[in-house]
């Protein structure tokens, strides 16, 4: 169970991501994308995932029972090669439905202090 103390509360990784030009190629080949010069919109999901899992460890939730609910994304820039990124996450809801736990995690893609891209995941935990 999600510790209630930790909605609203944003973490921050410490390290940042520098997006590659292979990195954007692998990732639009893999759905069908022929235009490596700017990353498709899903892209940003490929940083985020990873990191609000790792920063939301201490979170209490159970990952073994999480199913992925909804994303969402809002893009303020494209993503290009050689963007260096922060990421932050904001637990931004947490409440229970017919036993499962459902929690709402912001994140958001930080360059140079301008939000480029903000994704929501709504987060399932499984009874």
């Amino acid at each position: 169970m999600l510790n209630p103390d930790l909605v609203g509360r944003t973490f921050t990784s410490a390290d940042s991501v520098t997006v590659t030009k292979e990195a954007i190629q692998k990732f639009a080949e893999v759905i069908g994308e022929t235009n490596f010069d700017i990353a498709p919109p899903t892209f940003a999901i490929s940083i985020t995932l990873e990191k609000s899992q790792s920063l939301l460890q201490e979170s209490g939730l159970d990952w073994t029972r999480v199913v992925h609910g909804d994303q969402r994304f809002e893009i303020k820039r494209p993503i290009v090669a050689g963007d260096v990124f922060q990421c932050s996450s904001t637990i931004e809801s947490a409440r229970n439905m017919a036993g499962n736990e459902i929690v709402s995690v912001r994140s958001d893609l930080i360059s140079a202090s301008e939000v480029v891209v903000s994704t929501w995941s709504t987060l399932v935990v499984r009874a």
